[in-house]
């Protein structure tokens, strides 16, 4: 992945909650900001086993999940990370979603790198 990350949510029954989150906006697809609320929408009164979080932890800034790119007025000085963050990205993601922080861990992949679990 080049500058996306996946969202994964593990379920006290074994199921699952996931999400793609592009930088970018996707046409037909959620904006970066709106993601969490969807997945915390679709988790329910579920119980939350732990939520996993890959990709490019360097090209996200923690505040994309809460302002996207494209809502950024044109001279608004828009946030750019300059070292990957993955202790702000699980912050953001643990309080979007209503989770302790210790439920969520980051892990950068490589460019194209991908794992499956």
């Amino acid at each position: 992945m080049t500058s996306c990350l996946t969202v994964t949510v593990r379920l006290q029954d074994g199921g699952k909650v996931g999400a793609h989150a592009s930088l970018f906006q996707v046409p037909g697809e959620y904006r970066s900001d709106r993601i969490l609320a969807v997945v915390k929408q679709r988790i329910g009164a579920r119980g939350v086993r732990a939520v996993e979080v890959r990709g490019a932890v360097g090209a996200w800034d923690p505040s994309y999940f809460t302002k996207a790119i494209e809502s950024y007025a044109e001279g608004e000085q828009v946030p750019v990370p300059t070292e990957p963050d993955p202790g702000g990205l699980a912050r953001v993601v643990a309080d979007e979603l209503g989770e302790p922080q210790g439920k969520v861990t980051v892990e950068d992949l490589p460019d194209g790198d991908q794992s499956v679990s």
